[in-house]
């Protein structure tokens, strides 16, 4: 398909199949080969990275767990200063590496709340591994360890990415058309 309804609004096709699965073989990639002989926790926030998360855990080769969180700041097509946790973290931090996996970081300011969230808990280290950065929206100062591609400030859906809870279910990803 070249072009999607989503709800009201209309988007057309960006990235393929093909240029997903490298990203996240480039992500893996990073991963596998600093974290050899570890055992990281993956902390994948619900309810977009799920996808990602999961094509991740598939492509990394060094022993790791996962556990999940669930943070939101969007209303719509619009991201908003307002933080809120919805589902918290689980499972033990401590003394572990913590890679935290996203679908997408563009502000910035829900990953900065996770990540703060994160290091009071005293993990060993932190990164993250984000499938797709908005730099142009980009509003934060940390760094993104592990990323699989740079976008332009579009609002995108498809794999895992929404709009409103609609089109997370897309193979490939489309941007809207304005």
């Amino acid at each position: 398909m070249t072009k999607v309804k989503v709800r009201e609004l209309v988007f057309e096709k960006f990235i393929n199949r093909e240029e997903i699965d490298a990203a996240v073989q480039k992500v893996a990639d990073g991963i596998n080969r600093d974290y050899a002989g570890k055992n990281p926790l993956l902390l994948a926030i619900l309810n977009g990275a799920f996808i990602f998360a999961s094509d991740l855990m598939r492509k990394i080769t060094v022993p790791c767990e996962i556990s999940f969180v669930k943070y939101a700041s969007y209303t719509g097509t619009i991201s908003t200063t307002n933080v809120k946790e919805l589902i918290g973290m689980n499972e033990e931090l401590e003394g572990r590496h913590v890679i935290v996996v996203e679908d997408i970081v563009d502000t910035g300011i829900t990953m900065d709340k996770l990540l703060a969230d994160v290091r009071e808990k005293k993990p060993l280290d932190v990164k993250v591994a984000c499938f797709c950065f908005k730099a142009e929206a980009f509003q934060k100062d940390f760094p993104i360890d592990y990323l699989g591609m740079t976008i332009p400030n579009d609002f995108i859906v498809g794999y895992g990415l929404d709009y409103d809870g609609h089109g997370r279910n897309f193979p490939e990803i489309y941007r809207i058309v304005k």
